[in-house]
């Protein structure tokens, strides 16, 4: 998978100095009223507590100077994938989650579910490349409360960190007509969700199956056995209703676990 790489945000032009000019001190404007996106709020006593998780290094630190640049936040964690972004919930204090969607190991989404049962009060966006209504659906439904695209968010993302502070949700504004013609649709033909629920353990399966991986690959993946996996495979058919290895592939990529 790739990623394109974030724009860094522009360093702030040096003043010019005139000669001669008088060497009297002058008093400096406070970074809160500088800030491209508006004051953090006067009351707040301590920084927002960011957790960012991205599996490119080069993505991760353009968020970073994006993020840290703000007085009201502060990236305390960074991780490479899903699986450690839980580890690193569990170690450090976070008040907001930064997660990208396709990720190894664990995706944004699977993590972001796991987070939400792990720690209820943290807050999680969803910061990815795909402007895609089901990574949009599947977002929500997994505990998400905005959802940012890496292109643009150089002017979204603070913005996002402190609505989700606020327990506001975020979308940009073509996630928001997705989801209005989304919900006008299923008015209109009268249907009704139904969400299949699967176990981590089968999710586990379901993307390693989708990405490729014979039985045996993904026994040694997840330490269990051969019949272990063949068992969880059979079950995702039965649960799904589903006949092959290419059908949960396509379930996979709707249900956003791998990338189309």
């Amino acid at each position: 998978m790739s990623d394109p790489s974030l724009p860094e945000p522009s360093e702030p032009s040096a003043r010019g100095r005139h000669a001669g000019a008088s060497t009297t001190p002058t008093t400096p404007t406070p970074a809160s009223t500088t800030s491209a996106y508006g004051a953090p709020p006067a009351s707040a006593p301590s920084k927002i507590r960011i957790l960012l998780a991205d599996d490119h290094a080069l993505v991760r630190r353009g968020v970073r100077l994006i993020l840290d640049r703000e007085p009201d936040l502060e990236v305390v964690a960074e991780a490479g994938d899903g699986a450690e972004a839980i580890d690193m919930a569990r170690a450090h204090e976070a008040d907001l989650a930064v997660l990208d969607i396709a990720m190894p190991r664990l995706t944004g989404l699977q993590a972001a579910r796991e987070l939400a049962a792990l720690k209820p009060g943290l807050r999680i966006l969803m910061l990815t490349m795909h402007d895609n209504e089901q990574y949009l659906f599947q977002a929500l439904k997994s505990g998400a409360c905005g959802y940012v695209l890496k292109s643009v968010a150089d002017r979204d993302l603070v913005a996002a960190c402190r609505a989700a502070m606020r327990d506001e949700p975020f979308l940009y504004p073509g996630a928001v007509t997705a989801l209005i013609r989304n919900y006008l649709d299923r008015v209109r033909h009268g249907e009704e969700t139904s969400d299949h629920i699967l176990t981590p353990r089968e999710e586990e399966v379901l993307k390693l199956v989708a990405e490729g991986h014979s039985s045996k690959e993904i026994a040694e993946i997840l330490f269990i056995s051969i019949k272990t996996v063949q068992r969880h495979r059979a079950n995702l058919l039965q649960k799904l209703g589903l006949r092959d290895r290419l059908e949960l592939t396509r379930y996979a990529i709707r249900a956003g676990l791998i990338e189309p």
